[in-house]
């Protein structure tokens, strides 16, 4: 591989990442890709696990496939919402990682309303983020991501 972009990848909740792109993202670092995950929510609505425990097991998660990872907060466990404000949030992480393939949780609705959410919040980033114009963003400059690509979680 001849210096690839980075992948970047998102999930709203811990987990959902590894459960639904997991095999691509080992397999992209395994070809020596970066890849970078964020997670939008801490998991605070989970039956199993606190939020520092759930915390802890997204940690994990990237550092057995090889990834960075972060937290931004976008709305809390079952309140994710795509709004603007977050766009923007998520624009500004897309411009400072640059990557060239964006995953995202499937804009289809599923089980969980934050998937979706977060799937239709991605695409409007990735729209934000290529705008040149924009004054929020204006502090670093536009991208242009290569594919969004969505995954779907089952679980």
């Amino acid at each position: 591989m001849t210096d690839p972009l980075p992948l970047l990848a998102f999930g709203a909740h811990p987990d959902d990442i590894e459960f639904g792109a997991g095999g691509i993202i080992a397999g992209e670092t395994a070809r020596g890709r970066s890849v970078h995950l964020v997670v939008g929510t801490r998991g605070e609505a989970a039956t199993h696990g606190t939020p520092e425990q759930r915390e802890g097991e997204a940690a994990a998660g990237a550092a057995a496939l090889g990834t960075t990872w972060e937290f931004v907060d976008l709305g809390g466990d079952t309140a994710l919402t795509a709004t603007r404000a977050h766009a923007l949030v998520v624009a500004a992480v897309i411009r400072r990682v640059r990557p060239g393939i964006v995953l995202a949780p499937t804009v289809v609705p599923d089980q969980h309303p934050d998937h979706v959410a977060l799937g239709r919040l991605v695409r409007d980033a990735a729209r934000l983020a290529r705008y040149g114009g924009v004054p929020e963003l204006s502090a670093q400059p536009a991208h242009t991501v290569g594919a969004l690509l969505h995954y779907a979680i089952t679980v």
